[in-house]
């Protein structure tokens, strides 16, 4: 099994697609206003953005990000006029994180944790 694709609700999908294309994804599906695929840069995931009236955020869900260089991702996505709610944490599970939301509110984790993404010193076999 491999995970697809993740797919959020937007108020706006054309706002939304503007915000997803500034962190790096790359859009391959233009059904705007009522529908956007996107792939990330790097593997085979994708993120889909769906048009709704009805918004309702779920504060359980969390949109994670992996890149190489945190620092210069975090000063070239502020450069490009994306705020963040915190600055670059050093995270106990050996992450390094900085936390923003995007135009509907979801929460994104834009992170670096390299080999301990899939294997931290307490990863059972």
């Amino acid at each position: 099994m491999n995970l697809n694709q993740i797919t959020i609700s937007s108020l706006d999908t054309r706002t939304s697609v503007r915000f997803y294309k500034k962190l790096g994804l790359r859009l391959i599906v233009d059904a705007l206003p009522r529908y956007a695929r996107l792939e990330c840069p790097k593997g085979e995931a994708t993120f889909s953005i769906h048009h709704t009236d009805d918004l309702i955020i779920n504060k359980g869900v969390t949109l994670y990000f992996e890149v190489e260089n945190l620092s210069k991702t975090v000063s070239e996505l502020q450069e490009k006029g994306i705020i963040f709610n915190s600055e670059i944490l050093e995270q106990s599970w050996l992450w390094q994180e900085a936390h923003l939301n995007d135009p509907d509110g979801n929460p994104i984790i834009i992170y670096h944790a390299g080999k301990n993404r899939k294997n931290p010193p307490w990863r059972i076999n």
